[in-house]
């Protein structure tokens, strides 16, 4: 079965990034597909969003969508920040590990790091699964939306994660061991 498809059966009323194949050119029993852009473009009409049923056609659908992804980038950095929170409260165990490490004049110096971590079968960790699902839909709708190849959704997706990073990275706690030898 060739997946070929002939140029001549195409309408050609749909600018060429948007053809719709004839179900007998498709050699697929009668579904009608959609070519989609391999470059970037900034089209408002015939522009699929995640959905076979959610086509942008106009500018005012299409600054509804840059909105609701920009949005939903937002939401995708502000999830992966509150993780990392949650996770640093849910810590239960904490075990201090000492080990020697040469000092100056040739001493031994005594340095202790601490390990943490959380319970397998515990409440916390049953939310950080379930954000984590989340986490990982929301960051591949998100991929799928910048493959469009669409520049005002591309635009929209950096936007919103720049942003959200911007509101949301400033909590995000780093912990510098000030004895790390190797700078």
């Amino acid at each position: 079965m060739s997946h070929h498809m002939n140029s001549s059966t195409l309408p050609t009323s749909h600018p060429p990034e948007h053809q719709h194949p004839t179900s007998t050119a498709s050699g697929h029993g009668g579904h009608d597909m959609m070519m989609m852009a391999m470059t970037f473009h900034f089209s408002c009409e015939n522009v699929p969003l995640l959905f076979s049923g959610l086509t942008i056609n106009s500018p005012g659908e299409m600054a509804g969508a840059f909105v609701a992804v920009f949005f939903l980038a937002m939401f995708y950095e502000g999830l992966k920040i509150a993780r990392e929170c949650l996770l640093r409260k849910s810590q239960v165990s904490i075990r201090y590990n000492s080990m020697p490490v040469p000092g100056p004049n040739g001493t031994i110096l005594m340095e202790t790091h601490k390990t943490v971590g959380q319970q397998m079968l515990s409440l916390p960790h049953l939310l950080q699964t379930v954000l984590h699902i989340i986490q990982v839909v929301v960051s591949y709708f998100l991929m799928l939306i910048f493959m469009t190849y669409n520049g005002y959704l591309c635009i929209a997706v950096a936007a919103g994660a720049g942003t959200g990073y911007f509101f949301f990275s400033w909590k995000k706690a780093v912990v510098v061991d000030i004895t790390e030898h190797c700078h």
